[in-house]
């Protein structure tokens, strides 16, 4: 069914350009914000629903090699700031979440502080930087529940090694305000709430429901492959599927989830003992 996928040579664009196409993009998703037929959720309830489906949670710090800490600590900052937003919202049944219309636009009058960002492959300073640890946490939570995902973005690099890694590669999702969005929606009969808040240590999320789950999600990695490209560089691939089991623990049925294609930033080939402390994991950037 999967098979060995081209991706081409990267394109570098002027700066001008650049923001020309971001403007557009993001004007683009204003107006199907206003002139879609979604029911984005809006409702926020202090109060958690009754019954945990699904948590999570992922360190704050890391050590990042070539990367300054003060970006990490600034990063906790923004995640704070957008948890705030998040907490609490119910998704009810027909109802669509999109991440950056329920977080809004992160600017400096906002709060939001430069963190780490990753652009074409390396990581820099940007305002609402570290975002992507929060997205990727509510896409992997997702995966695990009966909600469906109807908008998600994965990394166009791979930017470190699977040292330390504890989620299969491709099981992220990648932001960028606004068009780069996460929507998940409830075709189920169920009111379901997103829970986010932060620890001394931790990311932490769940999400809850007014009834209890009525099936485990197991998420894996069916194949994975790493080809050459005619341009020169490597370029990783993998298939990410999930196993799905009833109540009582008997398996139902794999359901497909996603065929991710990334452009690796560092040799395919890693010597065989390498140090940890300094290949960091990409799932809290």
């Amino acid at each position: 069914m999967f098979g060995p996928s081209s991706v081409p040579k990267p394109k570098y664009r002027s700066r001008w350009r650049t923001a020309a196409g971001i403007a557009y993009y993001r004007l683009r998703r204003r107006v199907s914000w206003m002139l879609g037929n979604k029911r984005f959720a809006r409702l926020r309830r202090d109060e958690p629903l009754r019954h945990v489906h699904f948590t999570h949670r992922t360190p704050l710090l890391r050590q990042l090699r070539n990367v300054e800490m003060q970006l990490q600590h600034n990063k906790i900052i923004n995640l704070r700031l957008a948890a705030q937003r998040l907490d609490g919202l119910v998704l009810q049944p027909g109802e669509t979440f999109s991440y950056w219309k329920t977080i809004g636009k992160p600017t400096r009058r906002q709060g939001y502080v430069d963190g780490m960002v990753l652009h074409h492959g390396t990581v820099r300073a940007g305002v609402g930087g570290g975002l992507c640890q929060l997205s990727n946490l509510i896409y992997w939570m997702t995966l695990h529940t009966p909600l469906t995902i109807t908008e998600r973005y994965r990394h166009g690099y791979d930017v470190f090694p699977d040292a330390g890694r504890k989620q299969p590669f491709g099981t992220g999702a990648t932001c960028f305000y606004n068009y780069l969005d996460l929507q998940i929606e409830n075709r189920t009969e169920t009111c379901c709430q997103l829970r986010i808040w932060l620890t001394d240590t931790d990311l932490v999320g769940e999400w809850r429901a007014d009834s209890p789950a009525s099936h485990r999600y197991e998420i894996t990695e069916t194949r994975h492959w790493i080809t050459q490209e005619w341009w020169g560089g490597y370029v990783r691939h993998n298939v990410i599927c999930r196993n799905r089991f009833d109540a009582e623990g008997r398996w139902l049925d794999e359901q497909f989830v996603a065929e991710n294609h990334a452009i690796m930033m560092y040799e395919p080939c890693l010597p065989e003992k390498a140090n940890p402390d300094e290949v960091p994991g990409r799932s809290d950037l």
